[in-house]
Order: C-alpha cells, then structure tokens, then sequence
C-alpha cells in the first residue's frame, strides 16, 4: 500500500472519531458533516504534500545514458 493511501485510511480513522466525539457531544449533524468535509480537504492536502516525489538534489543525480550507448 502507498503511504498517500495509508496516511489517508490514518486520517479517516482520525475523523471518524473526531465525528464520533461531536455527535455525543449533541453537536447539529450539520455541522458534523461540514467539519468531516473540510478535514477531508485537509486531509489530501497534507497527504499530497508529505508523500509527493521530491527532485533529486542537482549534484545526486547521474548523468543521463545515451540511448546509443
């Protein structure tokens, strides 16, 4: 399994809870599910920024083979 997915089903499990703990706290549905909505959006946010393919570092990298070699 990917890490974007892994820190997503991690970050579902989180707002599961986190609605699990408003709705006994007799907060409106409505509002549960508009705070579900925005953290999903934060959610891949984060998720896409922490586990995007970095750039080799310029001095790292091997020069690129000629396809007639």
């Amino acid at each position: 399994m990917s890490s974007f997915a892994t820190y997503l089903i991690g970050f579902l499990i989180l707002i599961i809870g986190l609605g699990a703990a408003a709705f006994y706290l007799n907060v409106p549905p409505l509002w549960i599910g508009i705070g579900a909505i925005v953290l999903v959006g934060i959610g891949v946010l984060s998720a896409t920024s922490r586990t995007k393919m970095r750039d080799p570092a310029e001095g790292s990298s091997r020069p690129p083979s000629s396809p007639n070699a």
